[in-house]
């Protein structure tokens, strides 16, 4: 059975977790605290970040959107990278978009001043770094509900990485209770759909000791 490596809050781990659920692959779920730097990570991946997916031959896979495409390739049904040249090139855009810009400019500031820090005693959060993060937050959201106005899905009419990536970093974003829903029906409508998702609810069952989500993170109707 394949292993991934991940751990609790990392946005990259969840967007495979959930390629790997809609492609229905039975797999083991390994925490890597990347911080630690262990040895023995760090030759699965010299980068020492998660996501690393270990098949059963033993050949590991690291790279957010490389493991992305080679799952599309081996695991071809249900394909999550469809249409022709265009549309598969939207859904390369937009999931790469959420991993830079989203990851860059909102979710990896929201992990490590609100969890990282507290975990690792390194002081008090860089009030600073959150403020930038929700200013940015809400850049990003209003791109969203200008897709979902547009599209379904947020590159057509079908769930496709695009999707999950977006999924993933909302799901985490989420967590800390930093998106004032009322505020963005069309983000919300859009959630609604993909948190109904066998994949995405799964994402939704994870709790980190000490640190409680809001009461609406799990309901699919919220």
């Amino acid at each position: 059975m394949p292993t991934l490596y991940h751990h609790w809050l990392s946005p990259a781990a969840r967007f495979i977790r959930v390629l790997l659920a809609e492609k229905r692959v039975d797999f083991d779920m390994r925490l890597e605290k990347e911080w630690e730097r262990r040895p023995a990570f760090l030759a699965l991946n010299p980068a020492g970040e998660v996501p690393v997916l270990v098949m059963d031959d033993g050949h590991a896979y690291s790279g957010t959107m490389a493991i992305a495409e080679y799952l599309e390739e081996v695991i071809p049904e249900p394909p999550l990278l469809i249409g022709d040249a265009d549309t598969r090139y939207e859904i390369r855009r937009l999931a790469g978009w959420f991993h830079s810009k989203l990851g860059t400019e909102v979710t990896r500031h929201t992990v490590s001043e609100k969890l990282l820090k507290r975990f690792l005693g390194m002081g008090e959060p860089d009030s600073e770094a959150i403020r930038c993060a929700s200013h940015n937050l809400k850049v990003h959201l209003k791109y969203i509900t200008y897709l979902a106005e547009r599209r379904h899905y947020l590159a057509g009419n079908q769930f496709t990485m695009a999707d999950a990536a977006a999924a993933a970093h909302i799901s985490v974003v989420d967590y800390f209770g930093d998106i004032a829903w009322e505020q963005w029906p069309m983000v919300k409508d859009w959630y609604v759909r993909v948190k109904s998702r066998r994949s995405i609810r799964a994402l939704l069952a994870d709790r980190i000791t000490g640190l409680t989500p809001p009461k609406h993170y799990q309901e699919l109707d919220f």
